[in-house]
């Protein structure tokens, strides 16, 4: 595929279409699309992302298996020979006699949202920062190191776990802060590597990634625990982030003109489709005018009540299927799973169509609006209406699946809104907007601890009923106040200098 555009030497030759420039006088020049440079970072973004969310979910897999359910026997972890912290007599006498060694815990549904919850902290603390730190120092470098880090505490976790929950709890809090920076730091490539015309397709298929690595990990990770114990699932996806680290650092540059490997034509077409959009020189942060910004409020509550509904998902789709249905952990991550590769593909599918209709000539605000729309109001709908069907095995799958799948529409909606109404900070504000977003990370595992401690029967009731409630509020805050032009203090000042 290739991508056909009209190369002007200067600026003044361009029309601005949706922000991205019409040359009129000179002739068509085909620059490649998917076997392009700019793809290729979106796949490796994607990778990485893949790996983050992986090693951020592994717990809502391996918690089935490293519990005392006392619901219905384990299938697949016994303890090991010395009594790890936390582990029962009783439990630890019925474990010999299951052939794979792995400790099990007794931890009530209190502390396990305290351990779901423990390394979000870090997730909201530094998706901020990390966007700002890759805005001054580069996405390659703050990116590669905190996926780097990591990956190395992933692979700690099982003797944290065996230390005491205190050094597990610390441990997953530091991946946090690792999580956090790299995930933050991500969105600055997208202000230098991203033409307008193609910004929801290269988003998506990086953001996608996010998917596929919860999907892989709940589908294999019941695998791998089954077979070897759920020790080995931390391994697994430590060792391979340790190796995607390494692609990182070998494939991404931060901007095109530093990239030693992209063709001229396609370095000319991205810069001049962004170069009306960059600084020309560094400017003060307009902190007072993003404060007042509707616009800007609107997209980070709509942001952080969607994310109600995605981390509920992400954490509490195992739980519930091992509380309603009772299946074993192979089951359990298969089931568990086959909503996210739903999620995946039409993640990647919603950045295709909303940047076809922005080609038919929709307004941009329309197309993310209507996006938004669709990833946010059928799947909170259909998770309000998850306890009134569970007498319905395939009813239930079917509704879990189509939820969880429409979801991640929103990554050509409101995800990258900040690309659209302030590109010069897109970076800090995308950062900024999916920390203060990761907050439900935390809330959602203490509020379904609450109510499912209080009453396991209606309590995932009244659980759903506050994510699909949340969900809507911000909904309808975003169709309300939210914009797609770029904002007047996010326009280049031109400064005085005396």
């Amino acid at each position: 595929m290739a991508t056909v555009v009209e190369m002007s030497p200067t600026s003044e030759q361009s029309e601005f279409v949706l922000g991205t420039p019409v040359n009129k006088k000179t002739p068509a020049l085909k620059v490649p699309s998917l076997c392009s440079m700019r793809y290729g970072i979106a796949f490796v973004t994607h990778f990485c992302n893949f790996t983050l969310l992986a090693q951020n979910s592994i717990v809502s897999i391996t918690m089935v298996a490293m519990v005392n359910n006392t619901d219905h026997p384990p299938h697949l972890n016994s303890s090991t020979e010395q009594l790890p912290a936390g582990l029962s007599g009783d439990q630890h006498e019925a474990s010999k006699h299951l052939p794979i060694k792995a400790p099990v815990y007794n931890w009530s549904p209190q502390t396990q949202g305290i351990i779901f919850s423990s390394v979000q902290y870090g997730m909201i603390l530094m998706q901020g920062p990390g966007g700002y730190l890759a805005g001054k120092i580069g996405t390659k470098k703050v990116v590669g190191i905190a996926l780097l880090g990591s990956s190395l505490l992933t692979l700690c976790i099982p003797l944290a776990a065996n230390l005491g929950l205190v050094f597990f709890l610390a441990t997953r809090a530091v991946q946090g802060l690792m999580q956090g920076t790299g995930y933050g730091g991500q969105f600055a490539l997208w202000q230098r590597w991203a033409p307008p015309n193609e910004r929801s397709r290269l988003c998506t298929i990086a953001l996608s990634g996010m998917i596929l690595g919860i999907f892989t990990v709940l589908l294999v990770g019941g695998i791998i625990s089954e077979a070897f114990g759920w020790p080995f699932v931390f391994y697994s996806f430590g060792g391979g982030g340790v190796l995607c680290s390494l692609l990182w650092f070998i494939v991404i540059y931060d901007d095109p003109v530093s990239h030693p490997w992209i063709s001229g034509p396609e370095r000319e077409y991205i810069l001049s489709s962004l170069n009306q959009q960059l600084s020309s020189e560094e400017q003060p942060l307009p902190i007072k005018a993003m404060l007042k910004s509707l616009p800007l409020w609107s997209m980070c509550l709509c942001t952080m009540t969607h994310q109600w509904l995605v981390n509920t998902f992400i954490i509490y789709t195992p739980t519930y299927i091992s509380s309603v249905f009772k299946v074993n952990i192979r089951d359990n991550g298969f089931l568990s799973s086959l909503p996210f590769i739903v999620a995946w593909v039409l993640g990647i599918l919603g950045g295709w169509l909303a940047d076809f209709l922005l080609s038919k000539n929709f307004r941009l605000i329309t197309v993310r609006k209507f996006i938004t729309i669709l990833g946010n109001a059928p799947p909170a709908a259909l998770v309000a209406a998850l306890p009134y069907i569970q007498s319905s095995y395939i009813t239930t799958i079917i509704f879990l699946t189509i939820s969880c799948g429409l979801c991640p529409l929103c990554q050509a909606g409101i995800y990258i809104n900040a690309l659209d109404i302030a590109p010069r900070y897109a970076s800090l504000l995308m950062g900024t907007s999916r920390g203060l977003a990761h907050s439900s990370a935390v809330l959602v595992p203490i509020v379904a601890g609450f109510f499912l401690s209080q009453d396991s029967e209606f309590g995932w009731r009244n659980f759903f009923f506050v994510v699909f409630a949340v969900n809507l509020l911000g909904l309808i805050i975003y169709l309300v106040f939210g914009k797609a032009d770029v904002q007047e203090w996010a326009r280049e000042r031109k400064l005085t200098r005396l």
